[in-house]
């Protein structure tokens, strides 16, 4: 059934998909009687430059393997192919694969790799809204509402594309939590897991929304507290394919004012809220490149049950789907689209626990001051752009190696995005936000993203919408 749905989208899996072997053979018996055509046997693959991370790690994205016997023309879409899967890993800022001269017939490949930096201290000052137009027009600018403190990334920790990531953060929202993320568990390179721990608190929370836009509360007291544990596995049995299990374990708490505000917040005036969420998720990249991708497409799917009938607070179960599709046209022009779409159950749900348009990509551009909360919406976005420039430059006055490499790329775009939310029966009673649901919405316009170092993407943008708005946004990661 999955392969049959794959197959109407477009994103069919590739024959050769899988893991390969060592000493796969891509040449048939009749090698040796075909005259015409000239093959290659690999010998040895060389990697230089990966002064951290495992060798084994940059093989397991090749298709390339020694041993192997490719047609020439063949090998040479190969080995570009296994250079945007190892960039992809995010590990290193250049990639370059070239085949050696042969003796007698077997002919080694080179692996040359810059590494990135891997250990960030990452200062934390952040606007605490869904987008920075949202904070300058609904919250007038208000520097209180930023998070501050540090990051701590360390990727690639021990080589094996692994990563651990330490947050303090204070201001707005107190959080402090550790994440570890092995995905290489196996010397075959297909099991992977990992764990977190997170603590946060707030003084000012949104109680509820009204037109489409959240009313907050402040108060010295800690409002809403929010403790959360889990753990996960991740199976990659291909170079595309990924399916993920976690399951985490919630314990949230609010003060009686809040409950008093809205007794729905945890539905029933309740001042606690725990339950174990349980989510599997299914996930297709063929991306060109994940940091801003021309070419290519992904696919991700996923259902979570939060509340498993241990504790009983919560019962809502969701399933949401997203692919986005991306192809050259020609002459440095570029198409995109993307579809979201999201169903929850049952019809009753906690405040805390609403699901909207108006996060990340699932938004409309041109509705960025909104969030349309539903119980179920669709989204499809779609972008045409032209590539003014791009280019490299390599600044050695900087001190540290791996901030030399600067790419910059920059695109003009046109877009039109669409959706529909279907509005909750809570809110369809009160009457309160009814204005963009349970309707039609499409936003369109014009705008420059400009992308740079360490996937670094700024897209400034002037939209018009359905009910006739229009204005400048401003945003600060890619589209989708």
């Amino acid at each position: 059934m999955l392969s049959i749905l794959l197959l109407v989208l477009g994103l069919q899996f590739p024959a050769s998909d899988s893991i390969p072997d060592s000493g796969m053979v891509h040449a048939s018996s009749e090698v040796a009687a075909d005259s015409v055509r000239e093959y290659v046997q690999i010998g040895r693959i060389v990697v230089i430059g990966n002064k951290r991370t495992k060798k084994g790690v940059i093989l397991r994205e090749m298709q390339v393997n020694s041993g192997d016997v490719f047609e020439t023309s063949d090998l040479k879409v190969a080995l570009q192919e296994d250079e945007k899967r190892i960039l992809n890993t995010r590990l290193f800022h250049t990639v370059k694969l070239t085949l050696l001269p042969s003796s007698m017939g077997v002919s080694e490949v080179l692996i040359e790799v810059s590494e990135r930096w891997y250990f960030f201290p990452v200062p934390i000052f952040e606007l605490v809204d869904r987008n920075f137009n949202d904070w300058w027009t609904n919250r007038n600018r208000d520097l209180s509402r930023t998070n501050y403190g540090v990051k701590l990334y360390q990727k690639n920790t021990t080589g094996m594309n692994d990563a651990l990531r330490v947050t303090l953060q204070f201001g707005f929202t107190k959080e402090f939590g550790v994440q570890y993320n092995l995905p290489y568990l196996d010397k075959t390179k297909r099991h992977g897991v990992f764990v977190l721990a997170n603590y946060s608190e707030n003084k000012n929370i949104a109680w509820r929304t009204v037109d489409h836009v959240p009313e907050f509360y402040e108060s010295e007291n800690k409002l809403l507290i929010r403790r959360r544990f889990g753990a996960g596995y991740q199976f990659r049995n291909s170079f595309y394919v990924t399916h993920n299990v976690f399951l985490t374990y919630n314990n949230n708490t609010i003060d009686d004012s809040v409950a008093v505000l809205n007794p729905n917040y945890f539905t029933d005036g309740a001042l606690r809220q725990e339950y174990f969420n349980l989510t599997y998720r299914f996930r297709i990249d063929r991306r060109d490149y994940t940091g801003y991708a021309l070419e290519g497409h992904w696919l991700d799917a996923s259902i979570t049950k939060q509340g498993l009938g241990i504790y009983g607070d919560v019962d809502q179960t969701v399933v949401n789907f997203e692919m986005a599709r991306y192809a050259g046209l020609g002459k440095n022009f570029y198409l995109a689209n993307y579809t979201s779409a999201l169903l929850s159950t049952p019809d009753e749900q906690p405040y805390s626990m609403y699901n909207a348009l108006g996060y990340n990509s699932s938004m409309i551009r041109g509705y960025e001051l909104y969030l349309v909360e539903g119980q179920h919406y669709f989204v499809n976005r779609t972008t045409i752009k032209k590539q003014l420039l791009s280019t490299k430059f390599y600044v050695k006055p900087i001190p540290v190696e791996q901030f030399r490499h600067i790419p910059l790329a920059i695109y003009l775009k046109g877009y039109f995005d669409m959706g529909y939310v279907q509005n909750l029966e809570r809110y369809q009673e009160s009457g309160v936000n009814t204005l963009l649901a349970n309707r039609y919405l499409f936003g369109t316009g014009l705008g420059l993203d400009i992308v740079t170092a360490y996937d670094l993407v700024v897209r400034t943008e002037y939209s018009w919408n359905r009910e006739g708005e229009s204005g400048f946004f401003l945003h600060f990661k890619k589209e989708f």
